[in-house]
């Protein structure tokens, strides 16, 4: 169990700084990371929990992502991320000598037209980046060679894919980040942000919070499902709202621990919306889980029923916007919805559906849940999921908004990259010249 890190930001200590970064959850910590250990700036984050990374960052499937189905067209940013971010997590894990567990992982085709997009996904992965090596295309005699308890008619395997622990990783950022001199506010949930006219304030801005108030020149908004709200309370993004989905997820019996080597995905059957169907996890540690589908809920944090309910009429008003009402007016987005929900109710439903490609599995050896996660995805005015995170900005805060899977495998390039720009625009002061042990500092040379 990782160790709570304790506040230091007390009543002794400074509440100005040059910069605030809201959220701790990887992004946040990567970003309050690269800022700490390449600018002179003095940096806190704030994060509304008791410790960093208790949501999202935590609550996935632990994956390293390979960009093999990563559409180059739509989804080129998140691919690049998601090649440079297997490469600096592997640095990071083994100077922190963190689980980087390259494990691989299979995507099975069941018909032929499931083929025809294996074959477009091995197109998309030398598009993205990935070499010839890295992806193998199987028949159905190579997959029972390698995989003898897997069902299908073609796989691609990918062998540039890991399993690790993004929890402890958002953890060590997050320790680093304070050892060079970050500040963090635990507890403190953002309500709102008001400039500070008075000439005489030491200050732009000054940040309203549940606990305590902080004075800040930039903020960067980095707060996963909160991140609109917060973008929106700066008057950005308002043409956008967001749609919460859970993502749950059953452990598997000790008994199935040796079913396959690798974790197994199918080939998504509504590739137009940014969900996976369930699939056979192996985590670093081993354990093995059925998972994600994406239930939708009324609020990011709607891990249970209450929590979901009391969510409930707000969200309901906010959904009533132009965008929102288009998607729901889809027939074909409402059959997905009626398939997740039937997953979420009724546990044969989602195990069957992982089944189709590991027939061995039975239901009623399932009885325990694992932890479920909550994506946050953005609606733009036509009813459109967008399609890659997005930044809003004005002259003084940076919003990371839409920031999903791949987020924690693209989290590193992700954070050096903003802190590099934040560096040229003259927003924060390089201190390159500073001596630090951490495997990133050529990413600034």
């Amino acid at each position: 169990m990782v160790s709570i890190i304790q506040s230091t930001v007390g009543n002794n200590l400074q509440d100005d700084y040059d910069v605030t970064v809201i959220g701790g959850g990887i992004l946040g910590c990567a970003i309050a990371y690269f800022l700490s250990i390449m600018t002179d700036s003095s940096i806190v984050v704030i994060e509304q929990e008791k410790n960093v990374g208790l949501h999202t960052s935590s609550r996935n499937t632990g994956k390293v992502h390979a960009p093999f189905y990563y559409n180059p067209d739509k989804k080129s940013s998140t691919a690049i991320h998601a090649l440079k971010g297997f490469e600096m997590i592997r640095r990071y894990c083994n100077l922190h000598k963190l689980p980087f567990k390259e494990d691989g992982v299979i995507e099975v085709a069941l018909d032929d037209r499931q083929i025809d997009v294996l074959h477009k996904h091995a197109q998309w992965a030398r598009k993205n980046g990935l070499k010839d090596q890295d992806v193998k295309f199987l028949n159905k005699d190579e997959i029972l060679q390698i995989e003898p308890n897997v069902k299908c008619e073609s796989a691609l395997l990918c062998f540039r894919d890991a399993s690790t622990d993004y929890g402890l990783i958002n953890q060590k950022l997050m320790e680093d980040a304070i050892k060079f001199g970050c500040k963090t506010s635990f507890e403190n949930k953002f309500r709102s942000v008001c400039s500070n006219s008075n000439r005489d304030a030491n200050r732009k801005m000054t940040i309203i919070g549940t606990v305590r108030n902080i004075t800040t020149d930039y903020i960067i908004n980095a707060a996963g499902g909160n991140s609109l709200d917060i973008a929106h309370n700066a008057d950005l993004a308002r043409e956008y709202t967001d749609l919460h989905f859970r993502g749950e997820y059953w452990i598997a019996p000790q008994k199935y621990i040796n079913l396959t080597k690798r974790s197994i995905y199918s080939v998504p059957r509504h590739a137009e919306y940014p969900f996976l169907d369930p699939h056979w996890i192996i985590r670093s540690d081993g354990r093995c889980e059925i998972g994600p589908n994406a239930v939708p809920v009324f609020g990011p944090y709607s891990y249970k029923q209450y929590d979901n309910l009391k969510n409930a009429v707000p969200k309901l008003f906010e959904s009533s916007k132009i965008g929102v009402l288009k998607l729901l007016l889809n027939k074909q987005f409402l059959r997905l919805l009626s398939d997740e929900f039937s997953s979420s109710l009724f546990k044969t439903s989602m195990i069957n559906r992982v089944r189709r490609f590991l027939p061995s599995l039975n239901p009623s050896d399932f009885n325990q849940r694992g932890r479920a996660g909550i994506r946050s995805l953005l609606v733009d005015k036509n009813g459109n999921f967008v399609s890659e995170s997005l930044l809003a900005e004005n002259e003084s805060s940076l919003h990371i908004l839409n920031y999903n899977s791949p987020g924690a495998t693209g989290a590193l390039p992700v954070a050096a990259n903003i802190v590099k720009e934040l560096i040229q625009k003259n927003i924060v002061n390089s201190n390159a010249s500073r001596k630090i042990n951490s495997p990133f500092v050529d990413e600034f040379q």
